[in-house]
């Protein structure tokens, strides 16, 4: 019987993949290809199956964003007071360093669904852990923000957008220098949190919660 392809190999190979194509668009079978294995079963010998695949993807590189976004947060924390857009940069750069990172545009990808669908491929990382880079940033940005724009949930908005836009140019580099897109991103995020809600919105989420508070059977 033919010994399967490294695990490091096939690694490399979903991540290449998964960067040009999305996650949706590659096979196991391709993966076992790209990674030159002769056993068609080897993703399944080193991973179980594309969930465990996808997990050695996020656990590879997820340790240096959260390293890297705790550093930024704890320089955050020296400024008086807190700039918005140095947390939009604490939030957006640890994850845009792994652009030109090998395998990193495959995780960018990866992590973009687990965030932007309501089923994603697998359970995304806890973000309810105070260890987490994600929760700490949540809490050290709501303070920043009007209540409106908490409750309208304006933290995850960026979140998304922020994992959003870093897949989309995974698959558009156009050799270009990744400096101007993610000093732009940063920007981006900044006004997306400092955005202020408009008195129609505010109408209309006042509107919901008190629909969402009436008693059973009460008449407006």
């Amino acid at each position: 019987m033919t010994a399967p392809a490294g695990r490091d190999e096939l690694l490399a190979a979903a991540e290449a993949l998964y960067a040009e194509r999305g996650i949706d668009g590659v096979s196991l079978r391709e993966i076992n290809a790209a990674a030159g294995a002769r056993n068609a079963s080897a993703v399944q010998y080193h991973f179980g199956d594309r969930q465990g695949l996808l997990r050695a993807i996020v656990a590879k590189h997820r340790p240096a964003v959260e390293s890297a976004r705790h550093r930024l947060l704890d320089d955050c924390a020296l400024a008086e007071p807190a700039q918005l857009r140095d947390l939009a940069g604490a939030l957006v750069r640890p994850l845009a360093d792994l652009l030109p990172v090998a395998g990193g545009p495959g995780y960018l990808q990866v992590v973009s669904d687990l965030v932007n669908r309501p089923r994603p491929a697998i359970d995304p990382p806890t973000v309810d852990d105070p260890a987490d880079s994600v929760f700490r940033w949540r809490e050290v940005v709501e303070p920043l923000l009007s209540p409106e724009a908490v409750v309208l949930h304006r933290r995850f908005a960026a979140i998304r957008f922020t994992h959003a836009e870093l897949a989309r140019r995974t698959r558009d580099r156009r050799g270009s220098a990744d400096d101007l897109f993610v000093s732009d991103l940063v920007d981006l995020v900044t006004g997306l949190l400092a955005a202020p809600v408009s008195s129609e919105t505010s109408e209309r989420a006042e509107r919901r919660r008190q629909a969402r508070v009436r008693p059973m059977g009460d008449e407006a």
